[in-house]
């Protein structure tokens, strides 16, 4: 068992969602590819009903239920995104209720809250101050020994300890009776070894009090994807137009697993024509229960060291 506690946001922690929760409300009608939860009692013995959501890295830069609340945009700036969730029990397909789920993300110029000074970002403007130029002599050669350091935001590195007070984008709220939850941000930006990504974990078995959410165990730990389509529809919009940093592609990422929904490839929904406007992602996410999935065992996916060692040289987290 694990010992949680969530600081409880001040009066505005169970914001509205806003005038995308209208179009929220609607995010997992016409799913396919599900069976319905009343499903479960004809499945055979031992089928599942759901198949599991991968499991991932937790990476560096997680802060542990540091905010309890739904609209975690604070003052950023960035195309609206609501991001509509479910969790179900992969084996019998019903909801689970009362969780506590976290997202948390960097911003639209790849920085993360809590990590300011270890991030990179990608705004405008080129090299800081004291960046060294031009080519670099004496490069050594032969393959690099040793683990590689820690950074990298979602992929490998062991956990950081927050350099700051800053906390936007991050927040942990729960389940209601249809294993449903809702969190109002915005579209996430890029940096340096990975594709624009959202972590996630999911914590059940715990108590909600007055202080928060104690104890329990954390059964999810993943990360949600966004097509090509719309990353570069996003790419057109500031301020991620400003972003000098190089890109990588969903193909690219070694974290995502190319699975789809399964993966954590989240459900878009948004004016083609306008992305500013805003976007809905949803995503239906089946777990285990009793299983404990920190984000920090084995259950990642093939190629996480492969990430580890691509986002060695990326600041960002």
């Amino acid at each position: 068992m694990t010992r949680r506690k969530v600081v409880v946001a001040g009066a505005g922690a169970a914001v509205a969602v806003g005038a995308g929760g209208a179009l929220a409300a609607g995010a997992f009608a016409g799913e396919k590819g599900r069976t319905k939860p009343g499903a479960a009692a004809s499945a055979g013995a031992g089928e599942a009903c759901y198949k599991l959501t991968s499991e991932t890295t937790e990476g560096p830069y997680y802060i542990d239920a540091d905010k309890l609340r739904q609209d975690i945009t604070e003052d950023k700036e960035g195309i609206p995104l609501t991001l509509a969730l479910k969790v179900i029990d992969s084996e019998t397909c019903k909801p689970v209720v009362n969780a506590a789920v976290d997202v948390w993300h960097c911003d639209a110029l790849g920085i993360y809250s809590g990590y300011e000074s270890l991030s990179t970002g990608g705004g405008g403007g080129g090299a800081p101050s004291g960046t060294p130029t031009g080519t670099p002599t004496d490069v050594p050669s032969g393959a690099p020994t040793g683990e590689p350091p820690s950074g990298g935001g979602g992929g490998g590195g062991t956990h950081e300890e927050p350099t700051d007070d800053e906390r936007y984008l991050r927040g942990t709220w729960k389940t209601d009776r249809q294993g449903r939850v809702t969190f109002k941000t915005v579209f996430p930006g890029w940096y340096r070894g990975r594709t624009v990504h959202i972590h996630t974990k999911v914590h059940v078995g715990g108590e909600w009090t007055d202080a928060g959410y104690e104890g329990g165990n954390t059964c999810h730990t993943g990360q949600f994807f966004f097509d090509e389509e719309s990353v570069l529809a996003s790419a057109e919009v500031a301020p991620y137009s400003t972003s000098t940093t190089e890109r990588t592609t969903l193909t690219e990422d070694t974290i995502y697993d190319q699975s789809g929904v399964q993966g954590g490839l989240l459900k878009l929904k948004y004016d083609k024509k306008n992305i500013a406007r805003g976007v809905v992602g949803s995503l239906t996410m089946g777990v285990e229960p009793d299983a404990t999935h920190e984000g920090t065992d084995d259950a990642v996916q093939p190629g996480a060291s492969e990430t580890a060692s691509a986002e060695a040289s990326a600041s960002a987290g």
